[in-house]
Parts: C-alpha cells; sequence; structure tokens
C-alpha cells in the first residue's frame, strides 16, 4: 500500500520560506516521477511542480525562480522549498505519486495523493 505523508506547512509572513517534506512508502520511490500540486480557497487544485525519476524537473510559470522541488531516493522523500512566499501562495499543499518515470503536469496522470498540508502567508 502506497503512503504519502506530506509535512512542513504552517504560517509564514510574505517574503519568507518554508520547506515541505513528503515522504512515500509501499513502492520502489526511486522509479516514480513526483509532484506537487496546491488548492486555494474557493479554487481548482493546481500543478506546482514536478520531478523526474532521475531529477529533471518542471514549475508554474506562477513559482518559478521562487521554489525548487527535489528528491532524496534514499530516504523516498521529495521536498519543496519555497522561498519569497506571497499571499497568493497561501494553500493546501499535495503531494502527488505518479504512474511512472516522467513528470507531469496533469492531474490525473498522478494514482497516489498525500492527505495535504496548510500553507498559510500573511500580507
Amino acid at each position: 500500500q502506497v503512503q504519502l505523508v506530506e509535512s512542513g506547512g504552517g504560517l509564514v509572513q510574505a517574503g519568507g520560506s518554508l520547506r515541505l517534506s513528503c515522504a512515500a512508502s509501499g513502492r520502489t520511490f526511486s522509479r516514480y516521477g513526483m509532484g506537487w500540486f496546491r488548492q486555494a480557497p474557493g479554487k481548482e487544485r493546481e500543478f506546482v511542480a514536478a520531478v523526474t525519476w532521475s531529477g529533471s524537473t518542471d514549475y508554474a510559470d506562477s513559482v518559478k525562480d521562487r521554489f525548487t522541488i527535489s528528491r532524496d531516493n534514499a530516504r523516498s522523500t521529495v521536498y519543496l522549498q519555497m522561498n519569497s512566499l506571497k499571499p497568493e501562495d497561501t494553500a493546501v499543499y499535495y503531494c502527488a505519486g505518479g504512474r511512472d518515470t516522467r513528470a507531469n503536469r496533469f492531474e490525473g496522470y498522478y494514482i497516489y495523493w498525500g492527505q495535504g498540508t496548510r500553507v498559510t502567508v500573511s500580507s
């Protein structure tokens, strides 16, 4: 049974930083792409960042140059380093496990999801 457990969310002031973690278990982590999505209040869930099995990355335009996705295959963990946070980054952030080695912006590509961690950025 695959499990994804996010941590690291919280309240931060605009301009601050947070690092989210997602610990995976239940399958060979290094073989699969991983992604981060977020859902703001009253909005649909949207793509944030993704990483392939080999470490290639992709970002939404809204977070490019501020957020960094990375993975530690030895720890079966994917991270999202968030810098220069803005109030519009406020959302519940979800970790997602892909169906193969690739990274993908399409939500339907991902077959496993974490429970989410809340990030609130105050102005």
